[in-house]
């Protein structure tokens, strides 16, 4: 699918067929969720982030059919439709965002998207531990979303923030790289 049709499809979809949820609420509800964790981890962020991740993933592979039925899109035929297809349609069904897909590897295996925004991040502040701006990723139920959404429909990948404004950081990038494509697999006593 191209980069402009993708565009169009993801912005009708939003228009016309979704139910739209207050942001605000998402927000404050996510906010209180991190918070949560953070309590109930005593802090230890790597903890809090693999919850986050594990949330996401569980998301994500419940996301995916919500989302076929939503943009009546077709299997994508490379990663690089799949890159455009989560940022123009995905994202924007989803959180009316559209990040951009930058930093291809020349195996076109790997990819960033950059959050120009990040509805998930707004009124928020790090805790100021001294921990928090250099442990915590704070979005990371992203992460774990496109996973779990990915996993489902044959691609095993790696989701993690490289930088976040949330630290500090001029921009927030996610990379993802695509680990490999998972074959339908038949129990050992089938044929």
């Amino acid at each position: 699918m191209a980069s402009s049709k993708a565009a169009r499809v993801g912005e009708e979809v939003w228009k016309t067929r979704i139910d739209k949820v207050n942001a605000e609420l998402v927000t404050l509800t996510y906010g209180t969720i991190v918070a949560q964790l953070c309590g109930d981890y005593d802090s230890n962020y790597d903890e809090v982030n693999k919850q986050l991740d594990r949330m996401g993933y569980n998301i994500g592979m419940r996301l995916v059919e919500d989302f076929f039925a939503k943009s009546g899109t077709q299997r994508c035929a490379n990663f690089r439709e799949t890159a455009e297809t989560i940022s123009k349609i995905g994202f924007k069904i989803f959180l009316n965002i559209t990040p951009v897909v930058t930093n291809w590897t020349t195996d076109s295996k790997q990819f960033s998207l950059l959050f120009e925004e990040n509805p998930l991040a707004d009124f928020v502040e790090l805790p100021d531990d001294g921990k928090a701006q250099d442990e915590l990723w704070y979005s990371n139920i992203l992460c774990g979303i496109l996973r779990g959404a990915l996993e489902m429909v044959q691609m095993q990948v790696e989701a993690h923030f490289v930088s976040d404004v949330l630290r500090g950081e001029e921009t927030t990038e996610m990379r993802i790289t695509l680990l490999r494509y998972i074959e339908d697999e038949l129990p050992p006593d089938d044929e």
